[in-house]
């Protein structure tokens, strides 16, 4: 048969280095799924179980490859629920190309069934936006899209109209006015700062006495750079949650993460420190950094729109991560080794000794801590994870210690619940040799990730490596929430809200063709690790946890203590949450280290 424009669409992306597709079909991309079929040697749809799982693939695709996500939906309703994972992609700044169907040409205006207006739907989300009409725009539009997705590293979408997509391809447009000729390819740029913005940064952290340096996502590819520089000035490192593999836990004056899910280190360091370099973040909580005009900033980040946004930098480079370290680094004099540095590995050593100590305390029936503890302990070499959003993100962000080599993220900017299963599926197909741990509440887990499991169920075969472990923390409670209205907002637990219906996610899994391992005695937590990560097969890990240990911020304020005094007032779990925080505090009973 002819080529269509669907079969040109999958071929075109092909050249430009897409390899897999994530989407759900609907009558509004006939042509596109049929073409997918032809093409499915070359290009493999991966069929979800909801569109928004597909844009959160595509856009954990972005994040463990650093390539274009590619996600497809359908006209009106599909391509409605591809939202939520795009806006994922936009608020972390990652690559992500959305391809929708539109209702036929002719219909359009007439008030047709499933028309909506996409491009103004999707007019915020997105960098570009544009509906094709005629078979000569399709290469351009192709060629566009992913330049500006790759360039930009932000969200492009392709609407598709129905008929559209069954036409001949036209492979070059005429040669004529009003016509456009593209090409495919793109080629990173290394953007380094002038010199004499590289000589006044250097000055800066010359002169500072206890630097602190901040990374985030734009350093995951500047390891090296990032450990260098902290030698030569002598810095501690504190993490932001989407930079939490951008350096190894296992250094002693690597601080950990920062903010309401951060460490104590962290917050030291950030107070007392008199010189703050910040490379690659975009961590949103200026509280947790020092007070203004305390220290003296200097930044580095490859988009200049977050520069000089979240403290007031004496000195702004605009350019890549890894570049720029390197062409700072000759400028630098090292830094003898001193107090600041020993300092911070004592309050490093005294963090992590307290939080084996919280772990071990006792629960009903599981410290939710100690399923971490004993996961990071275990962890495979070059493991990725994938965490979702909800009180499990504290205990990952706090307890769980990333080795050099492996890979780890999370939706950070949106911060969705929702997004840790598909994550994990994108990071299987991405890495199909590479082990994946996805860490996951009950909440999500009943949200989104149950279905999801039966995309693992239908897909693990195909992996090189059938190691998936997924971490459900089964507390029955959307515990999060339930922390932040006790902490911030001064109520009670509200049952009515918070509750979540019983239900065993190991049987689910079974009932999968899965493995499911339910655990509900603490004691059995290391063996269940141990066995969950030997299987043959995806399994799920379905641990009982305790509600009511409580997430402890790394510092409290009097206003936080306030609400939480005040929410003790009506509150249902009254007993159980006093003896948990009281375990918990007890626990820092520990040696002081200044």
């Amino acid at each position: 048969m002819a080529k269509t424009v669907g079969d040109f669409v999958w071929e075109r992306l092909g050249q430009w280095g897409v390899r897999r597709v994530y989407g759900y079909p609907g009558d509004g991309i006939n042509g596109l799924i049929g073409a997918l079929d032809r093409a499915k040697e070359e290009m493999p749809f991966v069929q979800v179980r909801h569109e928004e799982m597909a844009a959160f693939m595509a856009t954990a695709h972005a994040k463990y490859t650093g390539e274009v996500g590619v996600c497809l939906a359908t006209s009106g309703p599909g391509a409605i629920h591809l939202l939520n994972g795009l806006y994922d992609a936009k608020a972390d700044h990652m690559p992500v190309l959305a391809i929708v169907g539109q209702q036929a040409r002719a219909a359009l205006g007439g008030h047709y069934q499933q028309e909506v207006d996409l491009a103004a739907l999707f007019g915020d989300v997105c960098a570009y936006v544009q509906q094709a009409s005629v078979p000569e725009q399709i290469r351009h539009l192709i060629d566009r899209a992913m330049r500006v997705a790759q360039g930009e590293r932000k969200i492009a979408c392709l609407i598709l109209p129905n008929d559209l997509q069954e036409l001949p391809a036209v492979e070059v447009p005429p040669h004529a006015h009003g016509t456009i000729h593209s090409g495919v390819g793109y080629a990173a740029p290394r953007v380094v700062p002038e010199p004499q913005a590289l000589q006044q940064a250097a000055e800066v952290l010359n002169a500072g006495e206890r630097v602190a340096m901040l990374v985030g996502a734009g350093a995951l590819g500047a390891t090296d750079e990032v450990l260098a520089v902290a030698d030569m000035t002598q810095a501690g490192i504190a993490k932001a949650l989407l930079g939490k593999a951008a350096v190894p836990d296992d250094l002693p004056w690597v601080t950990g993460s920062i903010g309401l899910l951060g460490t104590e280190p962290s917050w030291k360091m950030m107070q007392e420190c008199d010189t703050l370099l910040m490379v690659g973040s975009g961590f949103p909580y200026s509280e947790f950094l020092p007070k203004e005009g305390a220290a003296r900033g200097v930044q580095i980040d490859r988009d200049p729109s977050m520069l000089s946004l979240r403290y007031p930098m004496e000195v702004n480079l605009a350019g890549d991560s890894a570049a720029t370290l390197r062409a700072l680094l000759p400028l630098l004099r090292r830094k003898e080794a001193g107090r600041w540095r020993g300092r911070i590995a004592g309050w490093t050593e005294d963090w992590w000794a307290l939080l084996e100590k919280r772990a071990m305390q006792k629960a009903e029936p599981i410290n939710p801590q100690r399923v971490f503890w004993e996961l990071s302990r275990r962890l495979p070499e070059r493991a990725i994870i994938a965490a979702d959003s909800g009180s499990t993100t504290n205990w990952y962000a706090r307890d769980v210690k990333l080795r050099r080599g492996m890979m780890a993220t999370l939706s950070g900017g949106l911060a969705s619940m929702g997004s840790g299963m598909p994550y994990a599926i994108a990071a299987k197909f991405a890495h199909p040799e590479r082990p994946v741990v996805a860490i996951v509440g009950d909440g999500a887990m009943q949200m989104n990730g149950m279905n999801e499991l039966l995309t693992v169920s239908r897909y693990w075969k195909e992996w090189a490596n059938p190691q998936l472990v997924v971490l459900v923390l089964n507390n029955r409670d959307l515990n999060q929430v339930t922390w932040e209205q006790r902490a911030m907002g001064g109520d009670p637990k509200f049952l009515g809200s918070q509750t979540l219906p019983e239900f065993s996610y190991a049987a689910f899994a079974e009932l999968a063709g899965l493995r499911g391992i339910a655990v509900d005695d603490p004691e059995r937590i290391g063996a269940a690790w141990d066995e969950a990560l030997a299987m043959d097969r995806p399994v799920v890990l379905d641990f009982r946890t305790d509600p009511n240990v409580p997430p402890l911020p790394p510092h409290i304020t009097l206003k936080q203590a306030r609400a939480f005094m005040s929410s003790m007032f009506g509150e249902p779990e009254l007993g159980s949450v006093l003896a948990n925080t009281a375990r918990q505090v007890a626990s820092r009973v520990l040696p002081k280290r200044e």
